[in-house]
């Protein structure tokens, strides 16, 4: 792409920042949704920073800063996701997915650790 005097956006530059900042958000939700947006996230916005280094002079600095931003937030959404998943399975072994599943279970467990 030659350099003809203006400079455009980076492709998915904003969709990169808006699934960063969705896998952050949505880290809570069983760790999965937050995984799978963070991961897409970070595949395309390497994808964005490889093209930006290649020839810099044809893309806006704001849509490499929103890249980098989205780089970011999806590399905190993927982190937090994953530590939800592995608490989430902690919790089902140490527990057991009867006693999560079951109110009354869970609360005399809960009292059974109190005392």
């Amino acid at each position: 792409m030659e350099n003809s005097g203006y400079q455009v956006s980076l492709p998915n530059s904003t969709l990169i920042l808006v699934f960063g900042i969705v896998s952050i958000v949505t880290c809570c939700c069983y760790g999965v949704p937050g995984l799978i947006f963070g991961i897409i996230a970070l595949v395309l916005a390497d994808k964005s920073i490889n093209l930006y280094r290649s020839e810099p002079g044809n893309y806006t600095e704001s849509s490499y800063k929103n890249v980098n931003a989205g780089k970011i937030c999806a590399i905190i959404g993927v982190i937090f996701s994953a530590l939800y998943i592995i608490l989430s399975i902690w919790m089902i072994y140490a527990i057991g997915l009867d006693v999560l599943t079951d109110p009354e279970a869970l609360q005399e467990y809960l009292q059974q650790l109190a005392n």
